[in-house]
């Protein structure tokens, strides 16, 4: 029997975490307007997890309805986007996930709204944490975000 790809993640808090067990191939962009607001970013990277096996495994996210069709889930401590739920099914943010790199987004949706910089973003300069002395500041930071793996 082939291994079940498992995936978990969560707020940045720790209040809301989640697990997944199955393949998660349907890895987007949303460049809608409204997904912009709801991130407070130039989009949104999201993963459907249709046809997987979903569950919450400590607390659930607060909803917003942002349409007469949509909800948004997020965590009511943090403010972490964490869902958008739609009639056809539920998607994830990628960046709730313990490890987004196992999740690189394959399409995108709502180019309508695409920002006309945001092909660029890979070609901007590039600043090394060593050689920012602006980044000094973060010597000696101690996170309060939770870990990326579940905790008891």
């Amino acid at each position: 029997m082939p291994d079940i790809p498992q995936y978990s993640g969560g707020c940045q808090c720790g209040a809301v975490r989640f697990h997944v067990r199955g393949d998660l191939t349907d890895c987007s962009i949303c460049h809608c307007r409204m997904c912009q607001k709801a991130f407070g970013a130039y989009y949104a990277p999201l993963v459907s997890v249709r046809n997987v096996q979903f569950r919450w495994t400590r607390g659930e996210p607060r909803r917003f309805h942002s349409s007469n069709r949509v909800q948004r889930g997020f965590c009511a401590d943090c403010g972490t986007p964490l869902t958008y739920e739609a009639p056809n099914g539920m998607a994830v943010a990628a960046g709730a996930f313990d490890e987004p790199a196992r999740l690189p987004p394959t399409v995108q949706y709502g180019t309508d709204a695409k920002l006309p910089f945001v092909d660029t973003l890979g070609s901007l300069r590039v600043i090394l944490d060593e050689d920012d002395p602006e980044m000094a500041l973060l010597h000696g930071l101690v996170s309060h975000q939770h870990p990326d793996h579940d905790t008891p």
